[in-house]
């Protein structure tokens, strides 16, 4: 959700608001919801600890936990090397290696890389971690150019394979398929897969984000005209998706502080599908409010 690079989809405004007639119900629920600000703080966490690992942990099956207290970074192991999904900020990646020997991995066997959206917060470190493992660096055709843009040290971002809406990314047994869910970037991207547990089969869906930065230009957006209807359109997708595990990209989207002292203590808590309704309909319904706060100019 931060950016150290120029986004297409933002520029400086004033606060934000709805959509239409068919929104109303929505909108006489929104008397308690938080300010964008509020949200977008409870989403990042306190900034002083974005470097502080969080205790990298097992969430289901052959998926792991390894990123900070800010910024959500994920470990999915398989027999013919890992997937890494967000590498954080560039200075974070020693981080992410030293997370992923304390579970017992190697760092080096990482060979796939994936991202939430363009964002430095969430994919900076995407140069240096191929530098370091050799992975091969993924991403959806609408985040190419603002990933090219980002270049700490003046390293280029590589991208080894471009792809599409419902591409399928597999190694070892594992595949991971992306949904394009827009608005937050162009190619804010959601991954969903299948863990296997105890017998069960569950669905993970790793949230890219839906969230309305402070700052964001909803309407007359002349770097994306369609912004608008582009979060609608997340908004329609994310509720298509079957989920019994939701992650995200940062962890505060699905209540991780909280969660993690009941693991091993009971059933797993990461299993929250009512979590997941309920943080997509507080995020739709903050973002229609400032849809409609921005169409009156207010």
């Amino acid at each position: 959700m931060l950016s150290t690079v120029p986004m297409m989809n933002t520029r400086p405004t004033r606060r934000l608001f709805l959509f239409a007639a068919a929104t109303a119900p929505l909108l006489a629920q929104t008397e308690d919801l938080p300010s964008i600000e509020e949200l977008f703080r409870r989403t990042v966490g306190d900034r002083s600890r974005s470097n502080v690992p969080f205790p990298a942990h097992k969430v289901i099956a052959n998926i792991y936990y390894i990123g900070t207290e800010s910024f959500a970074s994920y470990l999915i192991t398989t027999p013919e090397g890992h997937i890494l999904v967000n590498t954080c900020f560039e200075r974070q990646v020693p981080l992410l290696q030293d997370q992923v020997a304390k579970l017992g991995f190697n760092f080096s066997d990482i060979k796939i890389v994936l991202g939430s959206h363009a964002h430095g917060d969430h994919m900076e470190g995407d140069a240096l971690t191929k530098e370091l493992t050799g992975a091969q660096v993924m991403a959806l055709a609408e985040d190419v150019p603002a990933l090219r843009r980002m270049m700490p040290g003046g390293k280029p971002h590589p991208i080894d394979r471009i792809l599409h809406d419902g591409d399928e990314v597999t190694l070892g047994g594992t595949t991971l398929v992306a949904h394009l869910t827009p608005g937050h970037t162009r190619g804010c991207t959601t991954w969903t897969m299948r863990a296997v547990e105890d017998g069960r089969t569950y669905d993970v869906v790793i949230v890219g984000s839906v969230g309305v930065n402070p700052g964001f230009k909803l309407v007359n957006n002349p770097d994306a005209p369609e912004i608008a209807e582009e979060y609608m359109s997340s908004f329609k997708v994310l509720r298509s998706l079957p989920c019994d595990i939701p992650l995200a990209s940062h962890p505060q989207m699905y209540n991780l502080a909280e969660k993690y002292p009941r693991l091993g203590k009971g059933p797993n808590p990461f299993i929250d599908p009512a979590g997941y309704r309920a943080e997509i309909d507080l995020r739709e319904k903050v973002f229609l409010r400032e849809l409609e706060a921005q169409k009156k100019g207010g």
